[in-house]
C-alpha cells in the first residue's frame, strides 16, 4: 500500500531547522531516520518545506482568484514536510512513524493513498 507520512511540527521544531546550535542534531535525526527506511527496503519520495509563513494560499471564489499570505489555517503543529512510499500493510507504517523524529515533539500523519483508476 502507497502511504504518505505528514510530518507537522511546532513552531520549536521550526526553530531547531535553522538553530545553529540545533540544526545539526535536527537534521542528523532525519538523514539516521531516512537512512533506516532506506536500508529497510522502502523507496522514498519527498521533502521539507519552509515555515508556514512562507506558505500563499490560493482560492477561486465567483469566478476570481483570492490570495492570502500564510496556511490556510493555524495550529499548534505545521506541515514542515512529507514523504511518500510503500509499505505492506498499515501497521507497518504505524510503526515507521513512531520512529519519525518530529513524532516526539510534533505528529507523523499517515494516509493510505488512494489508488487512482487508469484513464481511457
Amino acid at each position: 500500500m502507497k502511504v504518505t507520512f505528514l510530518i507537522r511540527e511546532t513552531s520549536e521544531g521550526f526553530a531547531s531547522r535553522t538553530d545553529p546550535e540545533r540544526a545539526p542534531a535536527y537534521w542528523a535525526a532525519y538523514a539516521a531516520y531516512f537512512d533506516a527506511l532506506r536500508e529497510a527496503g522502502f523507496q522514498i519520495q519527498g521533502g521539507a518545506l519552509q515555515p508556514p509563513h512562507a506558505a500563499t494560499t490560493v482560492r477561486v471564489r465567483d469566478g476570481k482568484r483570492v490570495v492570502q499570505d500564510g496556511p490556510h489555517a493555524t495550529s499548534k503543529e505545521e506541515l514542515g514536510g512529507y514523504f511518500t512510499t510503500e509499505m505492506p500493510d498499515l501497521e507497518t507504517a504505524l510503526r515507521w512513524a513512531e520512529r519519525c523524529p518530529a513524532a516526539e515533539y510534533g505528529c507523523v500523519e499517515v494516509v493510505p493513498n488512494l489508488e487512482m483508476a487508469p484513464r481511457g
